[in-house]
């Protein structure tokens, strides 16, 4: 059954930097981007020609944000679900005109290319960098960007009307940064597996709450928990079986939940649960350089937890922080940290993360 399934015609409004085309003039664009095209085209020529060709499956490599990256098999069918809801979520009709400056090589960049096929857009190619919309000269409906690149794009992000931001998570500075900007932009929450996202919610709207806004899951989607208090998702239409995160959420209502954190990093300190990134949240509201909070082993509590930031060794700083956090009144009384280590330079991973565990390693050896 499975290698008859054929793909859909492309919608009669989709074009492709600004040119129609059928499932059979693709063709022809797949092979000449694959031999003359630059390397980010030679990669869209190769996923068009994978989607184009009979056989209900496209081979998808995993971003490895979460684990070691691998090779898993997703149905065409389902990308297709995927776009609709998409369109459907964000208003997205035929016509919307987007850019894609995302790679191919993920599910992301993939993703671009059949919602514009599936639901009549018309998108434009940029290469992918680190600042995709600096050659960028008219406006476009729809956009996906990394937030390394939302970074590097908040000067121009006029250009762009409606924004989806993924791949990780959002930083309270550059939520700071487009709080005024007039686009919509949202963060996303989704994985490979679930076919990019299965929810989002929107980073600039009016209301200045203080509580963490919640995601809000797309149609057809069903959340719940598990016994770790990590979220089930179960989406028949973007996969076969339920895909049971390592996401520790808190469910409000079966359409909106808060993400808290991962349970691999969750500190358990006296019986208590501590998820660092909701800690590091509310922290980074009072503390303008880069930190992050872990644990170390304590004879009384099992596990401790202790903030590291980066900034040179300073008995000024170090009481001022404790000031500050010892007043910071969002900060629960088990979320203060035991400790802070002031360290002038982070560790740091090959894409610029902070390298938590070497970070520590340097402050402890």
């Amino acid at each position: 059954m499975g290698e008859k399934y054929k793909v859909p015609e492309t919608h009669p409004d989709f074009k492709l930097n600004k040119r129609y085309f059928t499932n059979a003039e693709l063709y022809q664009v797949a092979y000449s981007f694959i031999k003359e095209g630059e390397p980010f085209e030679e990669r869209i020529g190769n996923f068009l020609l994978d989607w184009i060709k009979p056989g209900s499956t496209i081979e998808v490599q995993t971003s490895g944000s979460t684990g070691k990256s691998k090779k898993i098999r997703i149905k065409k069918e389902h990308m297709i679900n995927s776009a609709i809801a998409t369109s459907k979520f964000f208003d997205l009709p035929e016509k919307t005109t987007a850019l894609m400056c995302l790679p191919a090589d993920y599910i992301a960049g993939k993703m671009m290319l059949v919602r514009a096929m599936v639901l009549g857009w018309q998108i434009d190619l940029v290469p992918p960098s680190s600042n995709p919309l600096d050659q960028v000269f008219k406006r476009y409906d729809f956009c996906a960007m990394t937030p390394f690149q939302l970074d590097n794009s908040v000067a121009r992000l006029h250009l762009i009307q409606k924004l989806i931001v993924g791949g990780g998570a959002v930083s309270p500075r550059l939520q700071k940064m487009v709080k005024d900007v007039e686009t919509k932009v949202y963060e996303t929450y989704g994985m490979t597996e679930t076919v990019t996202h299965i929810a989002a919610k929107r980073l600039n709207s009016n209301n200045n709450k203080k509580q963490p806004k919640p995601f809000k899951v797309l149609p057809d989607i069903h959340i719940s928990q598990d016994e770790r208090g990590c979220l089930v998702i179960k989406a028949p239409k973007l996969a076969d079986e339920p895909i049971v995160t390592n996401d520790v959420v808190e469910i409000l209502t079966y359409k909106k939940f808060i993400w808290k954190g991962r349970i691999d990093n969750m500190i358990n300190s006296g019986g208590i649960k501590l998820f660092p990134e909701e800690i590091e949240r509310k922290l980074r509201k009072i503390i303008d350089q880069r930190l992050f909070v872990t644990s170390m082993p304590d004879e009384a509590l099992g596990q401790k937890l202790v903030l590291f930031v980066e900034s040179d060794f300073s008995e000024e700083l170090l009481s001022e922080l404790r000031e500050k956090i010892n007043n910071l009144k969002s900060l629960g009384k088990y979320e203060v940290p035991k400790k802070i280590y002031l360290i002038g330079k982070f560790e740091e991973t090959p894409n610029g993360k902070i390298h938590r565990e070497n970070t520590v390693k340097s402050k402890v050896n």
